[in-house]
């Protein structure tokens, strides 16, 4: 398989982004390429949709990987959003598995219109509420034995 070019990578991230644009347009947030290049993992990119003091950050190497939302620097990763929303460690669509790149995008569309309410407009207490329960819960979980994690859903 050949190895795909930076822009071949910002590409499938601008693919990737229109595929979540429309549930977040409309609440006034506008994507941007933040960063790319390569690094000892290969080539990536590094988008965002911003929109004031909020932006959802995207990084793309192989497939849609770390997804984390912020409000300032305060920011809470796509696994702790939607442990707190969900009530489920592993709930939520995103990541899923699948042979298509663009395929996690649409599974965090899917996240994002059903679960991130908060994020997208709900108050600045709302959803910092959101940030501090997932750092309490990731706390929590940290500090199970081994075996207990392996319970936890």
């Amino acid at each position: 398989m050949p190895s795909l070019t930076v822009q071949d990578k910002i590409a499938t991230l601008r693919a990737g982004a229109d595929i979540i644009a429309p549930v977040l347009l409309p609440h006034g947030f506008v994507f941007a390429i933040a960063d790319s290049g390569q690094s000892s993992g290969g080539t990536f990119a590094v988008g965002q949709f911003a929109h004031a003091d909020r932006r959802l950050e995207l990084h793309f190497r192989y497939s849609l990987g770390l997804v984390r939302y912020y409000l300032g620097e305060r920011g809470v990763g796509h696994d702790g959003y939607m442990w707190v929303v969900t009530g489920r460690r592993t709930g939520g669509s995103y990541p899923g598995t699948s042979d298509s790149p663009l395929d996690g995008f649409a599974r965090l569309h899917r996240d994002i219109e059903s679960y991130c309410s908060a994020f997208l407009s709900g108050s600045d207490a709302e959803f910092l509420n959101i940030v501090t329960r997932a750092d309490d819960l990731w706390r929590w979980y940290a500090a199970l034995p081994p075996f207990q994690r392996m319970e936890v859903d």
